[in-house]
């Protein structure tokens, strides 16, 4: 059975997601992150970056959820995109995966972090991620307006990828507005949403109660760059 390790942020989810969608057994392994429970050394001999999400699965393990969504998808040989072993179709599915992972996420998150929780709000810091972020998502607008999916025709692990993220698309941008400029995505949440799997993967959700309060202990956990600044 596959160990799954895992909080509710959005990178963990888009693997739960995979896991449900691909229907293969798992056990759910709380991680606390705003208790730090991502740095125990028995946490952190799985994964060295101290992230969520990790899994295990017999004798290989493997952290990064990207990475985790592609071994997922080559060991049930599901959520691929047909005709995967020829390079140009390979090379599409590379290429996404990589951007949400190395662009979507990171300037996602940077958005959030220097809008919500920065020590002093900055106007530079506030805009260039806020524009980075909608940059990258109107791109992948731009491409599901191309196709029903990331890939073309048929669901896959970069739709996955894009949906741990895009759930959060009005609190990413700061506006409630949001998806009205990015209607093809919102279509593609709206399908994804009305899978049973997502149903399975709320259950999870609100299966443990992790920590919301973002006090002391969670501010030195989440963000222990705050201690290196003046005062």
């Amino acid at each position: 059975m596959i160990k799954f390790y895992y909080n509710n942020a959005p990178n963990p989810m888009k693997v739960a997601l995979c896991l449900e969608e691909t229907e293969l057994e798992y056990s759910a392994i709380p991680v606390d992150t705003r208790k730090g429970e991502q740095f125990t050394p028995q946490y952190l001999a799985l994964n060295p970056n101290g992230k969520a999400p990790t899994i295990v699965d017999g004798d290989a393990t493997v952290f990064d959820s990207n990475a985790i969504l592609l071994y997922l998808a080559e060991k049930t040989k599901r959520f691929l995109p047909e005709h995967g072993d020829r390079p140009a179709v390979r090379g599409q599915l590379f290429s996404w995966l990589m951007f949400v992972a190395s662009g979507v996420g990171p300037f996602s998150g940077q958005a959030v972090h220097f809008r919500q929780y920065a020590p002093k709000p900055q106007e530079y810091p506030m805009t260039r991620y806020g524009f980075e972020a909608e940059r990258h998502w109107k791109i992948i607008d731009e491409q599901l307006g191309r196709g029903a999916y990331m890939l073309g025709s048929a669901y896959s692990i970069v739709d996955m990828a894009v949906w741990g993220w895009a759930r959060l698309v009005p609190h990413i941008l700061g506006d409630e507005n949001a998806w009205t400029r990015l209607p093809n995505l919102k279509r593609l949440m709206d399908e994804i949403n009305a899978r049973p799997a997502v149903a399975r993967v709320e259950a999870l959700r609100q299966k443990t109660t992790f920590k919301t309060e973002m006090d002391d202990e969670a501010r030195r956990f989440m963000f222990p760059q705050f201690a290196k600044l003046p005062g």
